[in-house]
């Protein structure tokens, strides 16, 4: 056998690609009862989401008004413009702030609360139950309950201040530039602790006993057992934790929408809302779909940098 034949197959894989493209092709046709029942699903996600993400990107590069018939071709200005828009900018930084305050007590509080009911306490179910009510609440309706909880007037939150001698005079939570946006952080922490709560007493139910035992036989104290075992052996419900946690909070809108609707001041006017006034407010779709992919490149590039800087602490 020659050289050249011997080693054919690797000098020239087109005949490799080719028959391993046979082969899916006819493993296509055996199994084409699965492929008609998928091609309904697949179908309405071409529609829907590929051809939909599609299209926007294809908007962004046009200044594509709803109400105007000319729709002209502008390249990268919808981007650009985003560097000068200082209400962008200002929804950025208010995003991030939201971000930055909600996430970590949203995580915090849920592991607090996922740690104490782990325990054999009384009622747990119950307790549990509660806590995760809020979770399955719709956000519309969590949104306007807490609305009328920061009413000025007759809101529960001004009364029971007012009743224990913690303020003077009721406070204008949703109207004052300052209380806005931590009203609006505190509803989204008390809806989101019960999702957190549940992920976390998943977690805790996989760590052995044998690693508490062991601890405890070598005088660990509750505090040690909790810094040197719990929390590292949970580093992957946390990260997954915080990757969805953050994408959420970047995309934070029903909240903003119905409690504050942007104000006051644009003190609340967040990335998503912003997109949502410019594209059927304003009508101007095309800068509306530059910010929305704006938006997917940052919460792009911080999901790689917790991945980045965060998978190195996991425990496999």
């Amino acid at each position: 056998m020659s050289v050249s034949t011997a080693t054919g197959n690797f000098g020239n894989p087109a005949p490799t690609r080719r028959a391993s493209a046979r082969r899916v092709l006819r493993e296509m046709r055996r199994q084409w009862t699965a492929y008609l029942f998928l091609a309904p699903v697949l179908l309405l996600f071409s529609l829907f989401t590929v051809f939909s993400v599609g299209y926007a990107f294809y908007l962004s590069f046009h200044q594509w008004n709803i109400l105007e018939p000319a729709k002209p071709f502008v390249g990268l200005d919808n981007y650009a413009r985003l560097i000068d828009d200082d209400r962008f900018r200002q929804a950025v930084v208010n995003t991030l702030y939201y971000t930055a305050a909600s996430v970590p007590l949203t995580i915090g509080l849920g592991l607090a609360v996922a740690l104490l009911l782990n325990n054999q306490i009384r009622a747990r179910g119950i307790f549990r139950t509660l806590f995760y009510l809020p979770v399955v609440t719709p956000l519309v309706i969590a949104s306007i309950i807490w609305k009328w909880v920061y009413n000025g007037d007759y809101g529960l939150a001004n009364y029971y201040l007012m009743k224990f001698n913690l303020i003077d005079e009721p406070l204008l939570w949703l109207a004052d530039p300052n209380l806005a946006m931590p009203s609006v952080i505190i509803t989204s922490v008390w809806k989101g602790v019960g999702f957190a709560m549940v992920v976390y007493l998943a977690g805790l139910q996989s760590i052995p006993e044998d690693y508490y035992d062991a601890a405890k036989i070598d005088g660990a104290t509750g505090w040690r057992r909790l810094r040197d075992i719990t929390i590292p052996l949970l580093s992957a419900t946390t990260l997954f934790l915080l990757v969805i946690s953050i994408l959420g909070s970047f995309q934070v809108f029903t909240q903003i929408f119905i409690m504050t609707n942007g104000g006051p001041l644009g003190r609340t006017r967040t990335i998503v809302w912003y997109i949502y006034t410019t594209a059927f407010k304003d009508f101007n779709m095309g800068y509306a779909a530059a910010m929305a992919f704006a938006l997917f490149a940052m919460m792009l590039g911080f999901t790689l940098l917790q991945f980045r800087f965060l998978r190195r602490e996991i425990d496999y």
